[in-house]
């Protein structure tokens, strides 16, 4: 064995472009897979309680339910606009003081919002629906009856689908989310009869879009065991509304509530076993910063 052999075999072959080795740009020795691992971020999920976590998910389609049951209500002139806004506008006081004892009692001081603050926004909403109300009954007569109810379900998908169920994704956008809400609000307002039907809807819209989350969020977050009966509650209350007046339509949403609370978590958890990501030394870099105490 030549003493140029014998060199080649003991320098030992290196992940570089910058120095001949004396081997194809494409060469790999079985060193290079030294630093292979697998599946090195995969979470393992409780079946329980990604059903649990769904709720996020059926909690807003009930909310879209109940809204679209409220206008079909005021339509076929079972409910008036004034029980509408007498029965919204208490819950709504209800749990705004819910939110501030649970501020309160959990020491939750990230808004430095007043009571006065509050009321304030809540007069300059209420005098603005108010006012536009009268231009909001006429403001779609020349657009057909079913061009309006298809904008408002587009309007109502795009709220489901911005809205923030508690991920950080580049998708979510909680005022494009409450703005299609409000829109769909505004075209469903426009299909009524009265003033006050129009105020009443608007009205609703603003809590059941805008409050109504934000009052989720804060029980998720400081009484996460809230949710699942907060689930099931609004369940039980859209499927009897809805079944008031189109059994189609309730039949559908408690499948859809039984598919996303029940069959997708474990579709879920029975394709975690089958994923197979790897992470080695050809994964891009990433630039940490470096914390100076």
């Amino acid at each position: 064995m030549t003493t140029k052999m014998v060199d080649k075999q003991q320098k030992r072959w290196r992940k570089i472009l910058y120095e001949d080795q004396s081997v194809p740009d494409n060469y790999v020795d079985s060193s290079f897979l030294d630093e292979l691992q697998k599946n090195l971020h995969t979470r393992k999920y409780d079946y329980w309680t990604v059903c649990e976590q769904s709720g996020e998910v059926t909690q807003q389609i009930s909310s879209l339910g109940l809204f679209v049951v409220a206008y079909v209500y005021m339509e076929n002139g079972w409910l008036s606009p004034h029980t509408l806004f007498t029965i919204t506008t208490t819950l709504t006081c209800i749990g705004y003081l819910l939110k501030v004892y649970i501020d309160h009692y959990y020491q939750d001081t990230t808004s430095n919002r007043t009571l006065l603050d509050d009321i304030k926004t809540a007069l300059v909403f209420a005098g603005f629906s108010y006012g536009l109300s009268p231009v909001l009954v006429s403001l779609t007569e020349t657009i057909s009856t079913d061009t309006i109810y298809a904008m408002t379900a587009m309007m109502l998908l795009g709220n489901l689908v911005f809205h923030h169920y508690g991920a950080n994704a580049a998708l979510v956008s909680e005022a494009l989310s409450l703005n299609a809400g409000l829109f769909a609000s505004v075209c469903l307002a426009s299909r009524l009869h009265t003033t006050w039907h129009s105020f009443s809807t608007v009205t609703f819209s603003i809590e059941i879009f805008g409050l109504w989350p934000m009052l989720r969020r804060n029980l998720r977050k400081h009484i996460p065991q809230t949710q699942r009966w907060l689930t099931f509650l609004l369940m039980i209350i859209t499927s009897m509304l809805l079944w008031t007046f189109s059994t189609v339509a309730a039949i559908f949403y408690i499948t859809l509530f039984l598919f996303i609370t029940f069959i997708c978590p474990a579709w879920l958890v029975s394709l975690q076993p089958l994923k197979n990501n790897i992470h080695g030394p050809w994964d891009e870099a990433v630039i940490e910063e470096k914390k100076v105490s």
